[in-house]
């Protein structure tokens, strides 16, 4: 079979392997979508501590099983895999805090993922319920848009996206048309978007429609214009889908009173520190939420709201390649020039 493997920052390679064979509690899938992310291309660039490479890389999974002994579960059962695996047994865990599990592991990083023809997926994830039956009207492109979009359903239940909010977005990559898409769906009134991409900002407005597109340029005041938009309130909700710490610091400028500021996209390693206005938290009864990943039981949730259309996945996918693309794929996350990019073993 294909694989594509990371061995160093820079070094991807398409290789052909031994198709692997599952252990006891596990299964063999024959992957049919894994789409890529932004963490994808960092991890291309820089790699990542968790990964002892060669490592497989590829963790949004969707797939038919092959074989294996884990009960429940049958050769030709199509499913979408969780990318985080927790361990269910920690003090988070036992306390319903799964995204932020002490021992977490992921697919992709601590075991070969899904940048392959054939994947197992270890008993680990069988054990805390992270393999999903795909509704029969999912494609499984979709179901492996899943993954993403359970870590918005965790973000936003974070931030409380409820009905009547004004919700701004910071971000038009696939990630933020998501949230876009879910925040309507939670009853936000209005949905606002912005980004200082301008190709990008016009190709998601035109897929996802929010009430304003916000090209952020050095002539444009973002927070006045937001407010201008609110009536002078500001917003409800401000997440930053956007690995920005000037987007961080708008969000909480333009903030209403009693406000929520969900910082989605964290920062660079590198340069993780910004210096808000601490006043404006006090005095507006601001609340700071963060947002990780996501758990099982969010990935199960985001394969029935794509079921059941409340929010649509399909239209976000513009590209599809195949394995043999994986170069191709990721250069065109890296490059905004894509919404949601899959690839297609």
């Amino acid at each position: 079979m294909k694989v594509a493997r990371f061995y160093a920052p820079g070094d991807i390679r398409l290789e052909d392997s031994a198709e692997p064979e599952p252990g006891p509690g596990e299964l063999k899938l024959r992957i049919r979508n894994c789409s890529t992310c932004g963490t994808d291309v960092k991890i291309s660039r820089f790699g990542h501590h968790h990964i002892a490479p060669p490592r497989v890389m590829g963790h949004e999974i969707a797939g038919e099983v092959v074989s294996g002994d884990a009960p429940g579960w049958e050769p030709g059962d199509r499913v979408q895999i969780i990318a985080a695996i927790p361990c269910g047994e920690c003090s988070e865990c036992r306390r319903g805090r799964m995204t932020v599990c002490a021992r977490q592991e992921s697919m992709g990083y601590h075991y070969d993922g899904a940048f392959a023809e054939y994947m197992i997926v270890p008993a680990k994830v069988l054990a805390v319920d992270g393999v999903n039956r795909i509704p029969g009207n999912v494609s499984f492109a979709e179901a492996s848009v899943a993954e993403p979009l359970a870590c918005v359903l965790n973000g936003q239940e974070l931030a409380n996206v409820r009905d009547g909010d004004d919700v701004v977005v910071f971000g038009s990559g696939p990630v933020g048309c998501l949230h876009v898409r879910v925040a309507r769906a939670r009853g936000a009134a209005r949905v606002f978007l912005i980004d200082v991409n301008r190709d990008r900002l016009d190709q998601a407005a035109a897929i996802v429609k929010p009430d304003a597109a916000i090209w952020a340029t050095e002539d444009t005041d973002v927070v006045e214009a937001v407010r201008d938009l609110t009536e002078g309130r500001g917003t409800d909700v401000a997440i930053t889908a956007a690995a920005s710490g000037a987007a961080q610091l708008t969000a909480i400028e333009m903030a209403a009173t009693g406000g929520r500021i969900s910082f989605f996209g964290g920062l660079p390693k590198d340069d993780p520190i910004i210096a808000c206005d601490s006043n404006l938290v006090h005095y507006r009864e601001l609340t700071l939420v963060g947002a990780n990943g996501s758990s099982p039981s969010h990935n199960a949730r985001a394969l029935e709201m794509i079921g059941s259309g409340r929010v649509p996945v399909e239209d976000l996918i513009t590209h599809r390649l195949p394995l043999t693309a994986v170069h191709d794929a990721l250069h065109l996350v890296a490059r905004g020039e894509a919404i949601k990019v899959t690839i297609e073993p």
